[in-house]
């Protein structure tokens, strides 16, 4: 019997913390909730004393930002370095396990690595980007081009300087971690787009080889007819 051997690949698509906390907030505000999450970690969930609620009642819908910002146990809170990380290197959801800044630094430390070792990550600011090294990366195409929307729900919503860094250093390390994931991303792209010329170029060189020996072989065989042409001139007179 044949095993069906497959290649399984993690990838992910990180976007711009800011703009990802306001969408976030807005799709809390509308009555999302993540009740059927269990954040299983280490093989349980958290208890409530290490994960409280941030609202009482079904959801937290009609929220105002200053509320959202205001929970200290809000999960939206350097979301991106918590999913991508790995939580049982600081006790899961147990903060006591160590002190928070060495907590914070092996978080991050944790996501930019598991980052650089996926096949593939994309960031929604750079969509024809991403669609191009996922192309490449997995040799297939999209149908469709990716497109570009740049007015979203989070777009939409206008905040002042003070509210725009507040939310800045609630979510300082998924700041750092798009930092790093924006260089690391063109430089990827960087790397394929000149694989894409080389390997043109290589192809251009090999057409040229093979014309010129298309040609070298045309010559040949026309000299060789001009010879025999000549020889038989020679005869008949």
């Amino acid at each position: 019997m044949e095993l069906d051997v497959r290649n399984f690949y993690y990838i992910t698509i990180l976007r711009d913390p800011v703009s990802r906390y306001l969408s976030e907030w807005r799709h809390v505000q509308r009555g999302a909730t993540w009740k059927a999450s269990l954040h299983v970690c280490d093989g349980r969930s958290p208890t409530s004393e290490e994960l409280p609620s941030c609202y009482t009642g079904d959801d937290w819908s009609g929220c105002s930002l200053k509320e959202f910002m205001d929970c200290p146990y809000n999960l939206a809170n350097n979301r991106q370095v918590r999913m991508l990380s790995d939580l049982i290197l600081v006790g899961c959801y147990n903060l006591s396990v160590m002190p928070e800044d060495q907590r914070n630094k092996v978080l991050l430390d944790s996501a930019k690595e598991n980052l650089k070792r996926m096949a593939f990550f994309g960031l929604t600011e750079f969509q024809r980007k991403t669609q191009y090294l996922f192309e490449k990366t997995f040799n297939m195409n999209f149908i469709s081009p990716f497109t570009q929307f740049n007015s979203t729900r989070a777009s939409s919503v206008e905040i002042d300087e003070q509210t725009q860094k507040r939310i800045e250093y609630l979510n300082f390390l998924d700041m750092e971690l798009y930092e790093y994931a924006k260089d690391l991303f063109l430089q990827r792209y960087q790397f394929m787009r000149q694989k894409e010329h080389q390997e043109a170029r290589r192809k251009r060189q090999e057409q040229r080889k093979i014309l010129r020996a298309k040609h070298a072989i045309h010559k040949e065989e026309t000299d060789n007819s001009t010879n025999d042409y000549i020889g038989n001139v020679e005869k008949w007179r």
